[in-house]
């Protein structure tokens, strides 16, 4: 290995780190980061994107262990996610080289920094569980919409793990750290594992780079789990609040100036 491949690997590791110790604080967002950061150290775009979420499935491991210890978790309401979201992923990984690259990008952004407004409008959002009558109208819309969230997972990847936080604390009532456990392990580690699988079929992935990035995953993820336990919802909240901005905000410029 030479020194520039040192580097590299080093560089790799610490962005995939960062990366993720954000996404475990904030509940998503990892390839906010994550993402443009491979683009930008050389790779295009769908071989960024399938390696992306070949690595990130260790960030659902990493934080997934730190959340699981807690046993807070209901596998109906996991296996309701996975059920409406999994098969949106496939949709979305399939249509993910179709659509243009630009038009996502600058969609993501505005969303994304959206969220963070909506958030910040609302203090008590997310803090306290909110009594939500889930009757199975209710249900059935809210399934539809992690449909839509999937399919924008599988075609763009980035930020989406933030719109599942924000929609199961807004129509599920659920409070910032349990929508954010969900959010990492589900999304994490299935919804990106199915995204992996399809995107793999179809394309490259840079393999000499994945084992660092999962290894960055991994400690970041599980670093970050265990501050947003010890700290509560209200900390998450901030997180998510300050990392939409930037990320929205990051996100609209590219677009603007690609």
């Amino acid at each position: 290995m030479t020194f520039e491949d040192l580097v590299m690997q080093l560089v790799l590791g610490l962005v995939s780190f960062l990366a993720n110790l954000l996404s475990a604080c904030a509940g998503g967002g990892a390839g906010l980061v994550q993402l443009p950061a491979l683009i930008f150290l050389g790779l295009p775009f769908p071989i960024a994107l399938a390696t992306h979420k070949v690595a990130s499935i260790a960030l659902g491991l990493g934080a997934g262990l730190r959340h699981i210890q807690e046993r807070n978790l209901n596998i109906g309401i996991a296996l309701f996610i996975l059920g409406f979201g999994l098969p949106g992923v496939w949709l979305g990984a399939r249509i993910a080289l179709v659509i243009p690259e630009q038009v996502g990008t600058l969609f993501l952004g505005i969303f994304t920094f959206g969220l963070g407004l909506f958030s910040i409008n609302r203090p008590q959002f997310g803090i306290k569980t909110e009594n939500t009558n889930l009757n199975l109208h209710r249900l059935f819309l809210g399934g539809l919409v992690i449909f839509a969230i999937g399919t924008l997972n599988g075609s763009f990847s980035s930020g989406t793990g933030l719109f599942v936080t924000l929609w199961l604390v807004g129509w599920f009532g659920l409070p910032y750290g349990q929508a954010v456990a969900y959010t990492l392990i589900l999304v994490g580690l299935f919804w990106n594992g199915t995204g992996a699988f399809v995107l793999a079929l179809r394309g490259e992935i840079m393999w000499d780079w994945v084992p660092m990035l999962i290894a960055g995953s991994l400690l970041g993820g599980y670093t970050g789990a265990q501050m947003s336990l010890a700290r509560g919802s209200r900390f998450v909240k901030r997180a998510f609040e300050i990392l939409s901005l930037i990320m929205g905000v990051s996100l609209m410029a590219s677009a603007l100036n690609s």
